[in-house]
């Protein structure tokens, strides 16, 4: 029996095709053995983590995030496969982190990170009813530009409210009066600047014309001294002595009031009695 050539190419084909097959099936299971599945279960937000999201340890890539499903109202699980010979163990946790501006698109992206935060470096084991360990989940790290935005306009209307209440009708009209208060007690300080500025230069005048006053003075004072306060001494040197003129003449009359029928007293003769 004579094969013909289409039917060789079509036995070709299917032998390469199954070789193919056989091959991709052997890496499979190979690669399969290379990578370890882990469960990550958190009750943080995981908005825009997705599957084939890289895993990371030390920033390190080491594996790929399998899947991301909702297990009730308040716990997520992440089926992680990381290879084998990263250090994964007792101490490993995970960090859902953002890198990047936004949690999809080109702009950035959200994965896991993984890190050794303790000494325990056990090998971690399934929980009960679980197929895979759980890597223990750390807070989330997911600092993006939509949620930045979100807590900017959080602060914003939160800023907005404590102004609503504070600034309310009558504060503000307090806060009127007293900018006008306060413009006033302005006004009136300048008035008073400009006062203060005349005393000086009115004092500074003053003290100017004061100088020659002093000079005269000084003038004055020493003619005092070197003119009037030495005749004034002889005068009253003069009125002393005129003064014990006076005395010793009274001290005589006293004595002998006949001096002043007979003037001055002779020196009597010889033989002359008192």
């Amino acid at each position: 029996m004579t094969i013909g050539i289409d039917t060789k190419a079509r036995l070709l084909f299917a032998a390469c095709l199954l070789a193919s097959t056989i091959a991709g099936a052997i890496w499979y299971s190979l690669s399969l053995d290379q990578y370890a599945t882990y469960h990550v279960y958190t009750r943080e937000p995981v908005s825009g983590l997705m599957a084939q999201a890289p895993v990371e340890f030390h920033g390190i890539e080491v594996g790929k995030v399998k899947s991301v499903r909702l297990v009730n109202a308040q716990m997520v699980d992440i089926l992680l496969s990381i290879d084998k010979t990263a250090p994964v163990n007792g101490a490993t946790v995970a960090t859902i982190t953002s890198r990047g501006l936004a949690t999809r698109g080109f702009t950035g992206y959200v994965f896991i990170a993984l890190e050794n935060i303790g000494i325990d470096s056990g090998q971690l084991a399934p929980r009960p009813g679980d197929r895979y360990p759980a890597i223990p989940a750390a807070p989330s790290k997911l600092v993006t530009l939509d949620t930045a935005i979100s807590q900017v306009n959080d602060n914003f209307q939160a800023v907005t409210a404590l102004l609503t209440s504070i600034l309310d009708k009558p504060t503000v009209a307090s806060l009127k009066q007293s900018a006008e208060s306060l413009q006033k007690i302005t006004q009136a300080m300048a008035e008073d600047t400009r006062k203060l500025d005349t005393i000086v230069a009115n004092t500074e005048r003053a003290s100017q014309r004061f100088a020659p006053l002093m000079e005269s003075t000084d003038e004055s004072l020493r003619a005092l001294q070197t003119q009037v306060l030495p005749e004034s001494y002889r005068v009253l040197a003069d009125l002393d002595n005129l003064s014990t003129s006076l005395t010793a003449v009274a001290n005589k009359i006293n004595r002998d009031p006949s001096v002043l029928i007979r003037g001055t007293a002779t020196q009597r003769g010889p033989g002359e009695k008192p």
